[in-house]
C-alpha cells in the first residue's frame, strides 16, 4: 500500500473549513447532477465549445483543441522557473520546507522496500497551494492568459502536483491508467475546467511521456476503478474500468518547459519510466470560479468520494465531518478575477 504523509495542521484545516462553509451558498453549493449531464457549457459561440472567443489562441489552436482535447504550447516556462521549482521540490523531501496540507506520495514499490532517502523516495507532491514558491506556477502569467482562453476570466487553481515519476523497479508500478481527470473532481462543467502539465526535463517514450487519445473529451466520463496490476497499484491511480486499447493513441514527447493544455474528459495516462532517472514535471488544474459543486451521492464518483473522506477523516479527526466538496473547497484558490461560485 502506497504511504500518504501529509505535514498538516489539523486546527489551521477545521477554521478554513469553518470559513468556506460560511461563504458557500447552501442553495448553490451542491446542486444534485448525474455525472454525465450537465457537463458541457453553452456560452460557446459558433462551432467553438470547448474555448471561449480570445486574442491568445490562434483560429487553428482552437479548432486543433476542439477536434482533439489537448494543445501543447512549446517552450511555455522558461528553464529558471523550473529549476526554482525542481529545488523547492528537493527542499520538501529533505524537510528543509514544511508546507501545510500539502500531501507527499510515494511509488506503492518505494513503500513496500527498504527506506530510500531524500527526494528519491517522494514521486508526487500533491496540494502545494499553500507554497509560495511552488504555488507560483500556477499563477504564471504565461500559463493563466492560455487557462483563460479555456475558462474564461474568473479562474480558480483547483488541484496542484509537482511529479517525479519513478524509474520502475520491474513491477510497472510506474505506469499511470489511463483515465479521465474528471472523475476526481466534484464540480461542472467539465468545459469550464482544463489542466496545464508542463515538462521539467525531456519527457519521452522511454521515462514516461502522457500517452492521449485525441478527440475523447467529446465523450462522457466513463467508471473508473483500481486496474488489477500484479505489482500493485498507487494509491488514488483509478483507471477506466472497460478501457479498450484500440483508439488511436499519441504520445506526448516534450522538451523541457512545453506545455500541454487538456480537457477533463480526455482519456490519457503514462507508461513506464524505462530510463534510471525521475521524470519531473508540474501541473495545474484550473476552473473556472462559476463553476458549481455537485453531489456525486449515488454515481460513479460516489466510491472515489468515500475514499478521500477517509484519508481526511485520518488527518483532521473523526469528530471533524467533512463532505466530498468540502475538501475539494480547502484546496480552492483563486488566481485570476472574481471568486465566484466554487
Amino acid at each position: 500500500m502506497q504511504t500518504l504523509e501529509g505535514d498538516v495542521s489539523a486546527d489551521m484545516a477545521t477554521d478554513k473549513l469553518k470559513s468556506v462553509r460560511r461563504n458557500l451558498h447552501p442553495a448553490e453549493a451542491n446542486p444534485v447532477l448525474h455525472p454525465t449531464s450537465g457537463l458541457y457549457s453553452q456560452s460557446s459561440v459558433g462551432d467553438y465549445r470547448y474555448t471561449l472567443p480570445n486574442s491568445v489562441l490562434t483560429d487553428a489552436q482552437r479548432k486543433f483543441y476542439e477536434d482533439n482535447g489537448f494543445l501543447v504550447i512549446p517552450k511555455l516556462v522558461s528553464k529558471d522557473k523550473l529549476e526554482k521549482y525542481r529545488v523547492r521540490f528537493q527542499e520538501i523531501c529533505e524537510k528543509k520546507v514544511i508546507v501545510p496540507n500539502i500531501t507527499i506520495m510515494r511509488d506503492v514499490a518505494i513503500a513496500s522496500s527498504e527506506f530510500v532517502p531524500g527526494e528519491q523516495a517522494i514521486t508526487k507532491l500533491q496540494d502545494f497551494q499553500e507554497d509560495p514558491v511552488l504555488f507560483s506556477y500556477c499563477s504564471l502569467p504565461e500559463v493563466t492568459k492560455y487557462a483563460e482562453a479555456f475558462l474564461g476570466p474568473n479562474i480558480m487553481a483547483m488541484h496542484t502536483m509537482l511529479i517525479n515519476k519513478p524509474p520502475d523497479p520491474g513491477t510497472k508500478s510506474s505506469r499511470h491508467p489511463m483515465h479521465q481527470d474528471l472523475h476526481y473532481f466534484p464540480f461542472r462543467p467539465a468545459d469550464r475546467i482544463v489542466c496545464s502539465w508542463t515538462a521539467m526535463e525531456p519527457v519521452n517514450r522511454q521515462n514516461g511521456c502522457l500517452v492521449v487519445l485525441p478527440g475523447t473529451h467529446k465523450g462522457e466520463l466513463l467508471v473508473h476503478d483500481y486496474p488489477k496490476w500484479e505489482g500493485g497499484v498507487n494509491k488514488m491511480y483509478h483507471g477506466i474500468q472497460d478501457y479498450s486499447p484500440d483508439h488511436p493513441r499519441v504520445h506526448l514527447e516534450m522538451a523541457p518547459g512545453d506545455t500541454v493544455f487538456f480537457h477533463p474528459l480526455l482519456i490519457h495516462g503514462s507508461g513506464m519510466n524505462r530510463t534510471k532517472g525521475f521524470r519531473k514535471s508540474i501541473s495545474c488544474h484550473y476552473a473556472s470560479s462559476d463553476c458549481e459543486y455537485i453531489d456525486v451521492t449515488g454515481t460513479s464518483q460516489s466510491g472515489l468520494a468515500n475514499e478521500v473522506q477517509k484519508i481526511a477523516e485520518r488527518r483532521l479527526g473523526k469528530d471533524v465531518q467533512v463532505t466530498f466538496s468540502d475538501i475539494w473547497s480547502l484546496k480552492a484558490r483563486l488566481v485570476k478575477g472574481v471568486q465566484s461560485k466554487l
